[in-house]
């Protein structure tokens, strides 16, 4: 008989160990882990009533709170699949992976509920619509039910035991920029979420008695899985800001004698830059787990200035792998300066050149992965996931270089992605809604360094004969179609893009001109 991988096995796990712990604090509430078993079987009992069963696909469209955790173990509770979605993303983005999902519920926070109406109109009334809010059925909107009575509703029956979820079965979807103009949905199985638990408690030593800081977006690998899942599988606490924001984030590392944070780039600068930072008590902080981006030694010697007592573990993952794949080790700091370190524990990594042949230390070669955290393939996408997966290795699209001690550095990407705060966009994606312009004959869109962002988006355009547009006008038109982080930033107009003899686009040259 297989061992039974659900997650909610873990919650199930710790609350009959340690009922009155504390899993989430949110805005001055606790949340225990009895609590959130019992909320979450009883949210799931609800969501049966209104068909949500076995495999179905339930999408989370929230801010960070404690509910988010709540319909994510509940969708698991009935063998569903948990489905993230990024708010960030503009109606059409959010209404074309509701579709390619085939979510049967969504479960929005009511901040973003103009968002979801955006994305659902015209959707079949078969999607089930919870809202997240603490008014019960009066702060539901038409057509929306209310997050607190669907609960209700699932407590006054008998709550129905989890279905056991075998390792392959799919846990959570997540939606990630594709290199072809539309999201994939990465699926990751339990076992993938149980082996990545598995290694990164052994890499970071976490406990019962560490205290979490979830202050990234949580439909967000880093926030979700570098932090909350594998504190929640550890019988720790989390807590959870709605949003980051840098002073509240060194309030409450000082306060609550926070041990552990994940940080995007971007999300450290923000913090250094704050005038009394180096002056606060951080000492309680023992890791820091950030993006993977190069700093300067006198930034990094700042931090540990600030954070005298904590591992800044420069990390390198994909959603493709529940993140967290390599890590830099902390006497390497600056010995490995800008190294993202080693391949975690149960985790295969090799550099592949163009024929799949490893290349030896101090060469280019693609990131290749193999073991157990690695995930399944993309949602209805075979084509996709065969090509992910030649030769039996996961293809990551990056290129790196390894020195004699397995050290890897990430120098480049194969891929049409833009990397910028945290967020991955995919040029492709923003080049097909500028090519919906009557005007733009071609374009290329390629990231430009930013101080803040580490990258963001710029087009160059190629008007059609007698056609006009202006920058503004293109902008405004991919405002429409796109989050507010892929609209480019600059638009260059050009007469002809650069292109190869075969005619592909040069995008290097592209890049040295942005």
């Amino acid at each position: 008989m297989e061992t039974d991988l659900n997650w909610c096995a873990v919650l199930a796990h710790h609350a009959a160990r340690t009922p009155d712990k504390a899993l989430a604090v949110f805005e001055g509430a606790t949340t225990t882990y009895a609590e959130m078993a019992s909320r979450s079987s009883a949210l799931a009992a609800g969501l049966a009533a209104r068909g949500v069963g076995a495999g179905d696909v339930v999408a989370l469209l929230s801010y960070n709170c404690p509910e988010l955790l709540e319909a994510l173990f509940a969708a698991n509770h009935l063998g569903g699949v948990a489905m993230p979605i990024n708010w960030r993303l503009a109606g059409p983005e959010v209404r074309y992976i509701l579709e390619h999902s085939g979510a049967k519920a969504l479960v929005c926070d009511a901040e973003l509920l103009d968002l979801a109406a955006a994305a659902t109109e015209g959707i079949e009334d078969t999607l089930a619509r919870v809202a997240i809010t603490g008014d019960g059925a009066d702060g539901a909107p038409d057509g929306w039910l209310a997050l607190p009575d669907v609960r209700a509703e699932g407590a006054a029956d008998a709550a129905p035991a989890w279905v056991p979820a075998a390792p392959d079965d799919v846990h959570r979807l997540m939606y990630t920029s594709g290199t072809t103009g539309r999201p994939k949905g990465v699926m990751l199985s339990h076992a993938n979420l149980a082996w990545k638990n598995l290694a990164h408690l052994v890499e970071f030593g976490f406990q019962g008695d560490d205290l979490g800081l979830a202050c990234g977006p949580l439909y967000h690998v880093g926030a979700l899985d570098l932090t909350t899942t594998t504190l929640i599988a550890a019988g720790a606490t989390v807590i959870i800001h709605r949003a980051f924001d840098a002073a509240a984030v060194v309030d409450e590392l000082e306060r609550a004698r926070v041990t552990t944070v994940w940080l995007a780039p971007a999300m450290v600068n923000a913090i250094m830059a704050l005038p009394d930072v180096e002056s606060r008590d951080l000492s309680s902080v023992r890791v820091i787990i950030n993006g993977g981006e190069k700093m300067p030694i006198p930034l990094i010697e700042r931090i540990q200035r600030t954070f005298p007592s904590a591992w800044f573990a420069d990390a390198y993952g994909l959603t493709e792998t529940v993140s967290g794949d390599t890590f830099l080790d902390r006497d390497s700091i600056i010995t490995k300066l800008g190294s993202v370190g080693r391949p975690c524990l149960h985790l295969e990594l090799d550099l592949w050149d163009d024929e799949g042949h490893s290349v030896p230390p101090g060469e280019k070669g693609e990131v290749v992965l193999r073991g157990p955290k690695v995930f399944r393939g993309y949602w209805r996408n075979p084509e996709a996931t065969e090509a992910a997966f030649a030769g039996g290795w996961f293809h990551t699209g990056d290129v790196g270089v390894r020195d004699e001690d397995g050290y890897l550095w990430i120098v480049d990407r194969l891929k049409d992605m833009i990397l910028s705060g945290g967020e991955n966009i995919a040029g492709s994606e923003v080049e097909r809604v500028l090519y919906e312009h009557p005007a733009v004959l071609e374009c290329a869109v390629v990231g430009r360094p930013d101080e803040r962002w580490g990258e963001v988006p710029v087009a160059f355009v190629a008007l059609k004969e007698g056609s006009t547009a202006t920058a503004d006008e293109l902008v405004e038109h991919c405002r429409g179609q796109l989050a507010k982080f892929k609209v480019p930033k600059d638009v260059t107009f050009v007469e002809a893009l650069p292109r190869n003899p075969s005619g592909k686009v040069l995008k290097r040259e592209l890049r040295a001109g942005a």
